[in-house]
């Protein structure tokens, strides 16, 4: 039986009007230690985006905020300085509570044998 690996994750939500509280999840990101593994995973599903928060949700902006979760995850240069530090702490910036736009879900933990497929998996249940 292969190894089972702690994992958490959270979901990547748009709040369009913080101040009302609703979201829509449009991605997920995985952190597995034991697998150096922390990635994100996003689609933005223009017309449910726009259909939800009608016309004042720039989606070219909210689409670069998406990708700077990305590239955080990749780290190297062009994370940035929190792209710089490890994963755990990369992992732990990325989720921390915020107030804007693109925020994160509780972070959840969970158990896995590879963290990729599972991110695939949450990604499907959790977005698509």
């Amino acid at each position: 039986m292969p190894e089972k690996h702690l994992f958490e994750y959270a979901v990547l939500r748009v709040v369009p009007r913080v101040e009302r509280e609703e979201f829509l999840n449009v991605g997920v990101i995985v952190y597995c230690s034991a697998q150096g593994f922390l990635q994100a995973r996003f689609d933005v599903p223009e017309a449910r985006l726009r259909a939800f928060a009608g016309d004042q949700l720039d989606l070219a902006d909210l689409t670069e905020r998406l990708r700077s979760f990305e590239r955080i995850c990749r780290g190297r240069k062009e994370g940035g300085p929190i792209g710089q530090l490890p994963l755990a702490s990369r992992f732990r910036w990325l989720t921390a509570t915020r107030s804007t736009v693109v925020q994160t879900s509780p972070v959840h933990p969970g158990l896995c044998e590879d963290a990729a497929a599972t991110l695939a998996r949450l990604h499907a249940e959790l977005v698509q």
